[in-house]
């Protein structure tokens, strides 16, 4: 095997097999994501392609599938939809005016998430906690089944109506069928996808025994399109007409690329992290985030909608056996041989197939043990696992992921602020000693203030911080204020055990403490996050 295969793979059979499974069930869902936002299946499934290889080839997690994804189609609709009436409403109208100001925003965006990644914000995904990523998982899952219910539906007179009679029966059947081959394939071998297995058993039954079903071609026909066939991408980026087109709303531009820019990242590194776990590797979240920005401003250049990680088809990709940057690069590659030349063979392949292959996914990706753990996790935990699941159907990932984050970070901060103590004694020579323990900040202040009885303590006075941590600026505020009491009463006060910072600190904000401050070789090692303003 030569140096460069070695690099893009370790298994080229199984990531080229898992790569067409891949590309396969990258067909519809890219299409589905670009009417979503509004704009022509060509340009998804072309920024599926753009997003794809870039991110295969340079991203930071092998194995790991980006395209154009539901989150940010969701994003980019109401900007696409102010573009196109502002196009229809100038002395010469301007078709499409919404696309155009799409790729000018994915320019943004990419720029965004590269200095992202250039300042190595990719690293705070291992803030997210364990419940936040389980209820993160269970809520995709969810998702991923509820979009797949709309493909239970046909248009009729201009609306979509739930199947009913033999076309939901048939549909049933292939899904199960779908999902029997994929449960039942790998007890007997693993050598191949038991997804693409699966998909072209299907197709063949359909395509020959000349059955009505809904297919990927008329799931594009109905939704507005003319078709899978297409040309290679080519430059859309005419910078002097495009930007005068968005004078006097990149107010808009900008505020939609920086939610665009942050939805992909959360996404992508989400994504990473779950991969991460899926394969006992680990990626990097930091060359992911340049990855994933270059990718969007190519796409943008080219005529694509951007995206980022795509969650369902990077757990095909894994489950099926690709683990290697080459299963990634087939997926897009084939992708693209599709648009230019497979066009008539892919739009056969019936919908209930590609149905079947994402409900195996959400059985795959759904943490069945929660329901185990539930009662067994702390209240705090379960309540931050059930808000995530539900804010992801809800809203998005992004936002569930950000609100679990707070809700947990909120949680530690309150149980952290309980756990501050003052045990109190009297040395023989009348001191009055408080020996503080437990974590000092911004949420424990009120309960550290509340230990001291400064009216009625003796003359001499000694706070002992050898079992605590002062850990901000407001403990090192709290410090000052609790000694300038003790001061003010005519009261003598040392200050004990406190770091080298906080001593610094301290006498910054009042030179006169080097007289309460007292040093000794057991003070302990520990720097203070402060508000860097005062340094300035």
């Amino acid at each position: 095997m030569t140096p460069l295969i070695k690099r893009l793979t370790e298994n080229p059979k199984n990531d080229i097999l898992s790569g067409l499974t891949v590309a396969l069930a990258l067909v519809p869902e890219a299409v589905a994501f670009a009417f979503v936002a509004g704009i022509d299946p060509l340009v998804g499934l072309y920024g599926a392609f753009i997003m794809g290889i870039i991110t295969s080839v340079f991203g930071g997690r092998p194995g790991m599938i980006s395209g154009a994804t539901g989150a940010m189609a969701v994003v980019m609709v109401h900007m696409i939809q102010q573009g196109n009436l502002v196009g229809k409403s100038l002395a010469t109208p301007i078709d499409n005016l919404g696309l155009q100001w799409l790729f000018i925003t994915l320019l943004i965006v990419g720029a965004i998430q590269i200095i992202a990644g250039l300042f190595k914000l990719g690293k705070f995904v291992r803030l997210i906690p364990h419940p936040v990523m389980m209820g993160f998982v269970n809520g995709l899952a969810i998702v991923i089944f509820l979009s797949q219910l709309g493909m239970f539906k046909e248009m009729s007179s201009g609306s979509a109506e739930w199947l009913t009679g033999s076309p939901l029966y048939i549909m049933l059947g292939l899904v199960a069928l779908t999902m029997a081959i994929m449960h039942l394939l790998p007890k007997l071998t693993d050598k191949i996808p038991s997804a693409l297995v699966a998909i072209i058993v299907v197709a063949a039954i359909t395509i020959f025994g000349n059955l009505d079903v809904s297919t990927v071609g008329s799931f594009i026909r109905d939704g507005g399109g003319t078709g899978l066939q297409g040309g290679l991408p080519s430059l859309q980026v005419q910078i002097p007409s495009m930007l005068a087109s968005v004078s006097g709303h990149w107010g808009l531009i900008v505020s939609t690329a920086f939610l665009l820019a942050a939805v992909g990242l959360i996404e992508s590194l989400m994504t990473l992290n779950l991969v991460d776990e899926l394969t006992d590797t680990r990626g990097s979240g930091n060359r992911e985030c340049i990855a994933q920005g270059s990718a969007n401003i190519l796409s943008g250049m080219f005529g694509g909608m951007g995206g980022c990680a795509m969650i369902g088809q990077s757990i095909i990709n894994v489950e099926s056996g690709g683990r290697g940057r080459l299963s990634g690069i087939v997926a897009a590659v084939a992708l693209l041989a599709f648009i230019l030349f497979g066009a008539s063979l892919i739009e056969q392949i019936p919908i209930g197939a590609l149905v079947g292959v994402m409900f195996m996914v959400v059985i795959g990706t759904f943490a069945w043990s929660s329901f185990r753990i539930l009662n067994k996790i702390p209240i705090a935990d379960a309540i931050v696992l059930v808000t995530v699941s539900a804010v992801t159907v809800w809203q998005d990932l992004a936002i569930a992921v950000i609100v679990g984050v707070i809700m947990s970070a909120l949680v530690f901060a309150w149980k952290n602020a309980t756990m501050i103590r003052a045990r109190k004694k009297m040395k023989p020579n009348g001191t009055k000693v408080y020996e503080i323990w437990g974590p000092l900040f911004f949420g424990s202040i009120q309960n550290f203030n509340a230990k001291f009885d400064v009216k009625n303590d003796p003359d001499n006075v000694e706070i002992d911080f050898i079992e605590s941590k002062v850990s901000d600026h407001s403990s090192i505020e709290a410090l000052k204020n609790i000694a300038n009491k003790y001061l003010e009463s005519g009261r003598t006060i040392k200050l004990t055990h406190l770091s080298s910072e906080c001593q610094a600190l301290l006498l910054k904000a009042n030179p006169k403490f080097a007289d309460i401050i007292e040093t000794s070789i057991d003070d302990p090692r520990y720097y203070v996050v402060r508000d860097l303003v005062d340094e300035v």
